[in-house]
């Protein structure tokens, strides 16, 4: 939105796959951001995830690899829910469990209910967890080995991702009901699991450069992306936001080859210098605004 502006627009016209679409995204001052797809309005912007396969890369996302585990869960559901849509239920169910569950401790710990109104919303998260956790590894398994490819190509050497956490079972959530009551919380299942993204034995959270973490987040997604490629639904559309200008020439040039054969790429840069091909399209915003 321009500065001193009251509202902002931005419409995207497209084909996905042989499907013509048009999707808006409207931003106003002091109110909820809107979206429509085709015409339809959406619940909000989050949901164009779900109507469009778009894969995003921007400096921020670097949280993927050092930030804290739950924003590897949350990255790794959005995957579950591109690659398998009809596993992407498991990601609500759990989390409603879950959140019925702990309401159902506070209410046990303050004496309003008794444990056994608790047991039916703990055989229901044990349930929901296995669904959840097999997801979750499907994704990782299907994402292993072209991660460690594209990583590879990017000067990343011996790049590997594995997900850290086992399904809970109903009788570990009971042998622990004791602890889980005195914090009004569940202390078991996958909401407290993580993804190790790793090069050799050195966790890039604690151990990797910023260029090496900067690595591993582009090769996530281009190794989803290869993934998407391979569906009947034909490749996503690919968001890199400022990907050029921490590479060196040669991971730029390696980065131009692995997009080859991935669809559509739009890329971002501060300079048509960093670019190592010839683009088919190249859009100019000049310090103004202005585009040409």
């Amino acid at each position: 939105m321009r500065f001193g502006a009251e509202a902002a627009r931005v419409l995207v016209r497209g084909h996905d796959g042989r499907a013509p679409f048009e999707s808006e995204v409207t931003l106003r001052r002091c109110a909820p951001r809107t979206a429509r797809l085709n015409g339809a309005s959406l619940p909000s912007s989050a949901a164009l995830r779900h109507g469009l396969r778009t894969l995003v890369f921007t400096p921020d996302r670097l949280a993927i690899v050092k930030g804290s585990p739950a924003i590897r869960r949350a990255f790794l559901d959005r995957v579950v829910e591109r690659l398998y849509p009809a596993r992407a239920e498991a990601v609500a169910e759990y989390a409603h469990a879950l959140t019925q569950r702990n309401a159902a401790l506070r209410r046990v710990a303050a004496g309003v209910s008794d444990e056994a109104a608790l047991r039916p919303w703990t055989e229901r998260l044990a349930s929901a967890g296995r669904e959840l956790v097999a997801a979750r590894r499907a994704a990782v398994a299907a994402l292993e080995r072209p991660f460690a490819e594209c990583a590879c190509r990017l000067g990343l050497s011996d790049a590997t991702i594995d997900y850290r956490g086992d399904p809970v079972a109903v009788e570990e959530l009971d042998e622990r009901l004791r602890t889980d009551l005195e914090r009004g919380a569940t202390g078991l299942g996958p909401h407290l699991h993580d993804l190790s993204i790793a090069s050799g034995d050195r966790e890039l959270r604690a151990f990797g450069s910023q260029g090496e973490q900067r690595m591993a987040v582009l090769a996530l997604v281009l190794a989803e992306a290869r993934v998407l490629t391979t569906r009947e639904e034909g490749p996503p559309l690919l968001l890199l936001d400022d990907v050029l200008s921490e590479l060196d020439d040669d991971r730029r040039s390696a980065l131009v080859e692995l997009l080859a054969g991935l669809g559509q790429t739009i890329a971002t840069a501060t300079a048509r210098s960093l670019l190592p091909a010839s683009p088919a399209q190249t859009v100019v915003v000049d310090a103004e605004g202005h585009v040409r």
